[in-house]
């Protein structure tokens, strides 16, 4: 439930924007964040739409002429974007479009806990995803690694196609 939400938005963030600049531990935040709803057992704020756009609003809003913490910080709502997206739960009215479906939480269980044993193809997949990212930008290379750790950013000679 991990891997296939950090290598799927590692992944699918590279290959939309191939951007060495993107914070990606960021992006892995932010498609992690919403698994802290896990307790609920069912869709909660962050699992829907609004949740994702007032991420985003924040991150515009509460950094005023700052573009490099604004370029940073939208790196968030981006991975809750995309969690969404490989969550599928966007099949769920209710939780994808809350409040704009009715003010109730969605009944439905989180499609984290409604996969079953599907749950281990998917983090096999995440795995694969992951493993992906340590071959293609070369973090088997301590200097690479630890720029990465330090700033969240690929470097351009290995992440230029």
């Amino acid at each position: 439930m991990f891997l296939w939400f950090a290598g799927g938005a590692f992944v699918l963030v590279w290959l939309v924007f191939r951007s060495p600049a993107v914070d990606y531990r960021l992006v892995v935040v932010g498609a992690l964040l919403p698994l802290a709803e896990l307790p609920f057992g069912s869709p909660r704020v962050l699992h829907s739409l609004t949740g994702a756009v007032a991420l985003l609003a924040l991150a515009m809003v509460l950094t005023p002429r700052r573009r490099l913490v604004q370029r940073r910080l939208v790196a968030i709502p981006i991975g809750v974007f995309i969690h969404l997206l490989l969550d599928g739960v966007w099949t769920d009215t209710r939780a994808f479009w809350w409040p704009f479906a009715g003010l109730a939480w969605s009944d439905a269980p989180l499609p984290e806990l409604a996969r079953g044993p599907f749950d281990l193809v998917l983090e096999l997949v995440g795995a694969g995803a992951l493993w992906w990212c340590w071959r293609r930008f070369g973090f088997d290379d301590p200097a690479r690694r630890r720029r990465f750790l330090d700033t969240g950013q690929l470097d351009r000679d290995v992440a230029t196609p």
